[in-house]
Formats: C-alpha cells, sequence, structure tokens
C-alpha cells in the first residue's frame, strides 16, 4: 500500500462485502485507502456524477481527463477482478440512491475529499438514501491532518509560512537531507531559478500519451452534454492534440520522462515564460496527481533516487521540484483546511471589479494576457509563473473580486480543484485573506519583462506609465498601491514602494497615471485594451 510518510495511516478494515470503498474521481490509485485494503474481488462503488459539469463553463479538457480517467480506471479494476458498480447518475445524491437501493445492507467506507465540508455532505447523503458513509483519512498526501496539527501546535515557528512546514517535512522525511542539514547546505535554491533561456535554447520534448477511443468518445460526448469552454483537442484540428495521461500507465510513464529527460533544465527555466512554449521544461504532473493517478511520494522518491543515482543533476532543479511536490502542495492543504470557510469569500482590500472579458477571449493587446489565456484555452493549462505574475498579478491590480477570479482558475485549468485554487488565488495571488501572505505578490511590467520575451512582440511600452502606448501594467500598479495605501502603507515590506509613490504624488505623475488607469478601464469596457 501507497499512504502518507508524516503521521501514521489509520487503521480499518475493508472487506468488499460488507464494508465496500467508495471511490471518488480524485482519488484514481488501486493501492492507497479503502480500496488499497480491500482484498481481491471486493465489490468497489464509483459513482460518475454529471450535473456539476453543467453548472460552469469548465474547459472541454478538463471534464474529458476527469470523466476518462473515471472510465480507464474503472476498466482496470474489472480486468484485476473487482466488481465495480459503476454507477452514472445526475448527482451524487441519485448515485447512492440507486447504490443502496440494490445493496440495502452495505457499509461504504471512502477517503475524505479535501475539500471543505464535503465528509459531512456525503455523510448525509448517505443517510438520506438509506445507508451509512464511513469517511476516512485522505492518504493521497505525504502528511497527514493530524501530524500537521499536532506539530503546528507545538511549533515555535509559524506553522502558516510555507518555508517552516516546508523545512519541517523535509526533517520529517529526510528527503534531501545530510543528517541535520540540507543537502548542498541551502534550504532552497529559488535565486538559482530565475533565468531566462538564451534564443537558441530547445526545450525538452513532452512526453505525450497516445489518446485511445474511450477519451476520444468521452471528449465527443462532453462536448455535445455540456457547454464547456475552451479547446477540446482531440479532433479539433489544433496542433497540442490532447496531452494529459488519463491512466496511472500514462502518468507514470510521464513522471518517467520528466525525471529522464526534462528535469536538468526545469531548475534555471521554472519562472521563465517564453511565447509559443507553453510548457518549457515543467513536469505537466499536477493533473495526474490531484487525480489520484500516483501518489506524490512516487514523484518525490523517483526524483531523489535519479539524483542520487546522478551526481550531475542540477541540485537547483532536484529541489526546485521537490519544493512544489513536499513543500507547497502540502502547504496549501493544510492552509486550506483551517482557514475555510471563511477563505473562499475573503476580500480584505475590497476589490469589486468584475473579470475582464479577455479573460475569457484572449482578445487583448497585451501580449503577456493574450499568450497566458490563450494557454489556457488550448489545454486548460499555464505555468505557476504565468498564473501567479500575469492573471492573478493583473487581476489583483485591476480590483477583481477574488472569488470571481477564483471560479475562473477554478473552471478553467485541468488541475485545479477548490482545495487547491482557493489559496492559490485568493490567498497568495490577491492577497485577500492574510494567513500566509505578508503583503500583495504584485508587480509593474518590470517582472514580465524580465522573465519573458512577451513584451518583445507587445502593443505596449513596458518602461512607461502614462502615453497611450504605455503598458497597463504600470499605471495599474502605482494605482493600485495609492488606492489601497491606507491597508498597505503600514506594511514593512512596502516601505520602499510607498516612497515612489509619495514621489510620484509631489510631481503630480500621480494624478496622470490616474487619469491613465480611467482611460484603460473604459477601454476594456470597449473591448480595446
Amino acid at each position: 500500500m501507497t499512504g502518507p510518510v508524516v503521521g501514521s495511516a489509520e487503521g480499518y478494515e475493508v472487506d468488499g462485502k460488507e464494508r465496500i470503498p467508495w471511490v471518488l474521481g480524485t482519488q484514481l490509485h488501486p493501492e492507497v485507502g479503502p480500496l488499497g485494503r480491500a482484498p481481491a474481488g471486493s465489490r468497489v462503488l464509483m459513482i460518475e456524477a454529471r450535473e456539476f459539469a453543467a453548472r460552469k463553463p469548465y474547459h472541454h479538457q478538463k471534464l474529458t481527463l476527469l470523466f476518462s480517467s473515471m472510465r480507464q480506471f474503472r476498466d482496470e479494476l474489472r480486468d484485476r477482478g473487482y466488481d465495480v458498480e459503476y454507477v452514472q447518475a445526475p448527482t451524487f445524491a441519485d448515485g447512492l440512491a440507486r447504490y443502496f437501493r440494490q445493496y440495502p445492507d452495505s457499509m461504504l467506507v471512502a477517503m475524505r475529499s479535501p475539500s471543505h465540508g464535503s465528509a459531512e455532505r456525503l455523510q448525509e447523503l448517505a443517510e438520506v438514501a438509506g445507508g451509512s458513509l464511513d469517511v476516512v483519512e485522505n492518504e493521497l498526501f505525504v502528511s497527514t491532518r493530524q501530524a500537521f496539527d499536532d506539530w503546528a501546535n507545538d511549533a515555535d515557528v509559524d506553522p502558516f509560512t510555507h518555508e517552516n512546514v516546508y523545512r519541517w517535512l523535509r526533517r520529517k522525511t529526510g528527503v534531501l537531507m545530510a543528517g541535520s542539514d540540507p543537502v548542498g547546505g541551502k534550504w532552497n535554491f529559488d535565486e538559482e531559478n530565475r533565468e531566462f533561456p538564451p534564443e537558441d535554447w530547445e526545450p525538452p520534448a513532452t512526453c505525450d500519451p497516445d489518446t485511445d477511443d474511450l477519451t476520444r468518445a468521452v471528449s465527443e460526448w462532453v462536448g455535445e452534454t455540456f457547454d464547456p469552454w475552451g479547446d477540446p483537442g482531440i479532433g479539433s484540428g489544433s496542433d497540442s492534440g490532447f496531452v494529459w495521461p488519463v491512466t496511472r500507465e500514462g502518468a507514470l510513464a510521464r513522471l518517467e520522462h520528466f525525471v529522464e529527460e526534462r528535469l536538468p533544465a526545469f531548475g534555471p527555466y521554472q519562472d521563465a515564460m517564453r511565447r509559443g512554449d507553453w510548457a518549457m521544461a515543467h513536469s505537466l504532473l499536477s493533473p495526474s496527481i490531484n487525480l489520484g493517478h500516483f501518489h506524490p511520494w512516487e514523484a518525490i522518491t523517483a526524483i531523489e533516487d535519479a539524483a542520487e543515482d546522478d551526481p550531475n543533476l542540477p541540485l537547483n532543479s532536484v529541489e526546485g521540484v521537490i519544493r512544489q511536490l513536499l513543500g507547497w502542495r502540502e502547504f496549501m492543504r493544510h492552509v486550506y483546511r483551517h482557514a475555510m470557510p471563511e477563505l473562499a469569500t475573503a476580500n480584505q482590500l475590497g476589490a469589486t471589479r468584475a473579470l475582464p472579458e479577455f479573460y475569457w477571449t484572449g482578445e487583448t493587446g497585451m501580449e503577456c494576457l493574450s499568450e497566458s489565456v490563450g494557454d489556457v484555452q488550448t489545454r486548460g493549462y499555464s505555468h505557476h509563473i504565468q498564473r501567479l505574475m500575469v492573471l492573478a498579478n493583473f487581476a489583483t491590480l485591476w480590483g477583481v473580486e477574488p472569488a470571481e477570479l477564483n471560479e475562473w482558475f477554478h473552471a478553467t485549468y485541468v488541475d485545479a480543484y477548490h482545495w487547491v485554487t482557493t489559496p492559490n488565488v485568493i490567498e497568495m495571488g490577491q492577497y485577500a485573506h492574510g494567513i500566509f501572505a505578508t503583503k500583495p505578490y504584485v508587480s509593474s511590467a518590470n517582472y514580465v519583462n524580465r522573465m519573458s520575451d512577451y513584451c518583445e512582440s507587445c502593443r505596449y511600452d513596458p518602461d512607461r506609465d502614462t502615453g497611450e502606448d504605455a503598458c497597463p501594467f504600470n499605471a495599474l500598479y502605482w494605482d493600485f498601491l495609492a488606492r489601497n495605501e491606507d491597508d498597505l502603507r503600514s506594511n514593512h515590506r512596502m516601505g520602499l514602494m510607498y516612497g515612489h509613490v509619495d514621489d510620484k504624488r509631489d510631481s503630480g505623475a500621480l494624478a496622470e497615471i490616474r487619469e491613465r488607469v480611467e482611460r484603460l478601464r473604459e477601454r476594456e469596457r470597449d473591448g480595446g485594451l
């Protein structure tokens, strides 16, 4: 069995006759949780609830990935000898009612979904359906809830600081540790991961799975049944096609390929953005991990084993991926469950504007936004710096209401689920709560110009604040600081920036900047930004 490494997995039995594993659609691992404890030949429940997919304009590839992965997993389990009850129904309530009518005396056993309140809701639905549900620990994370809470209660450091959580997990797991010290003498090599590749750099090839008939059929069904957003990939004539593994075998092949072919180049260029280069050297593993195709510990150990076998693997690349898998992903999970439900509606800066239409159309003269939205339209994906420093940055400067931006990310990204997007978007992206962000993560055009080639072909000038050709990021940045001055000036990390705000106010430049912002808002309303 595979399970948590920090903290202990629960002890319980699943006999497959009276206590039946219920596998949710984001728990598609044959060796984890109730399914991993069930003997061969056990009955297994899977419910393909469909009504949710009509509530939002989910990306076509996100829905295809989810439904195809579930059906592939159903077939795999049947091939292994499991008796899979695969119920297709509008809602979980309908699916549970149908199941318990057929099996009224069985108890379902399911791992807890990370989404807030889901365990209680599913237990209530089971009870209404005339049955019962035992919810157990979700074992698809490296650390358990109890392990984190025990550490957080006793820690002599802030438990809601990523670096503190990351170091705790490194020490507990021994990953990239030499005794009590981090390998290489530093806990992270972030400063070595901010390079921009030379013009002649060729990214390592991606490992794209073959698309089978089942996935093609699901994609067609998604288009006919729902009103999805984005390029379906399959049969669309796009260059990219459908690039996401829908089976554990395909996901593990992508993991192996990343470790062997793409990992060395990941580190230095992980924050860079290039036109027409959607994948760079990123792992592209998050959709598979969040569906449970493989356990994050499987990826962590594969990367660490590769580093031990090959001393020439760049440590900044190895540590950079480990920090995302062992550090940030675990941190987001624990932040989410401790800050909910308030986190979902947090808005400490009082942002109320609507999301600009070009987040859906990609039709804007701002090359960085057009390229990033275009990547999401095509594959339901862009990498973390595009998400944070282009899409979330602009929305924060514009004053978009955080919950609306969170909904957009949730609907459009193939790896997005509520527990994933809410802390990343509302807190890290928009500084709306305060549980861990110490300042707004915003910037002018300077960052985008330094870390991308977008500005080279953009109609806007990244070096100007005002004027028709000035990059909107610049005026919006100074306007954001000025209009949130009462909330942010006292922040010790913002002192230097407010010195510049004072200079611009004294020189009269701030008044010109605010006029520029008003013109930008008019142009956005007219669809001409």
